[in-house]
């Protein structure tokens, strides 16, 4: 089974799903946030090795921690940002094991969504900067090395005013973002998702900054019809990462306190 932290000792149970894919531990804060009022765990995904990682590893992996680790209501999910598509995937192929579903910063469904996503990232940098992106794959052929410049990068464009957290992500797992993204992206293509959602039973909200280069609105409105009771709300002052923004860090807990509050078993 994969690595587990675990956070709280009651309460409601709660997966707290990291973004990437390959961020590992970067749910941590979400997890220290929520740990008072429930019982989180949350897996550290499985990272890159010989064979190529799949979507489906990672539900295999979440189903296995589900199966083992609980027994009674289904454990509310909350993600962020890829962790958030991954809810969404697990519960449409586990619908009665999955319970509540709370999307934070959700990424794309589709072609105009991301369109848009590298859109607004482009007009945010400065000149300098999307030159360095123009030769990125010249000047770092490591992949490794070539996802850290390009965080260093592009990341500043993600958030409005950030404060400092004491809970460092581990390290990358860049070979691993990129196998299971290109993975995702080929199962859009061929018309799997968003349509399988249509098979999710659990109540799901959305939680999305408005600075957020994903266009959260877009994403929502590309979901609806097959999550026509989808919540969605948005934070003033907000990027991708709720929980580092100092206006919004408050209303973003409270919000998903209430909310799971509300919702989960």
């Amino acid at each position: 089974m994969i690595e587990l932290r675990e956070y709280g000792a009651d309460g409601p149970r709660v997966i707290a799903l990291h973004g990437g894919p390959g961020a590992r531990g970067s749910l941590a804060p979400v997890a220290e946030g929520l740990a008072g009022s429930f019982r989180v765990l949350e897996p550290l995904q499985r990272v890159s090795g010989d064979e190529l990682l799949t979507v489906a590893d990672h539900v295999a992996d979440l189903d296995e921690v589900i199966l083992d680790r609980w027994e009674g209501g289904p454990p509310a999910l909350v993600g962020s940002s890829w962790g958030a598509m991954l809810a969404l995937v697990y519960a449409a192929e586990h619908p009665e094991r999955a319970g509540p579903l709370a999307l934070v910063g959700n990424g794309t469904w589709d072609t105009a969504a991301r369109a848009v996503l590298q859109e607004t990232i482009r007009e945010r940098l400065s000149e300098e900067d999307r030159a360095r992106l123009a030769t990125l794959a010249e000047d770092h052929p490591d992949p490794a090395e070539r996802m850290d410049v390009l965080g260093g990068i592009i990341l500043p464009v993600f958030s409005v005013d950030k404060i400092a957290i004491d809970a460092p992500p581990e390290e990358f797992d860049a070979k691993g973002n990129v196998e299971t993204w290109a993975d995702m992206v080929r199962l859009q293509e061929a018309g799997v998702y968003p349509a399988a959602f249509a098979a999710i039973r659990s109540p799901v909200i959305m939680l999305h900054g408005d600075y957020d280069p994903h266009p959260g609105r877009m994403i929502r409105d590309g979901l609806l019809p097959v999550l026509p009771d989808l919540e969605y709300v948005e934070f003033e002052r907000c990027g991708h990462d709720p929980w580092v923004e100092r206006e919004a860090r408050e209303p973003f807990f409270a919000a998903l306190i209430d909310w799971l509050g509300k919702h989960a078993t």
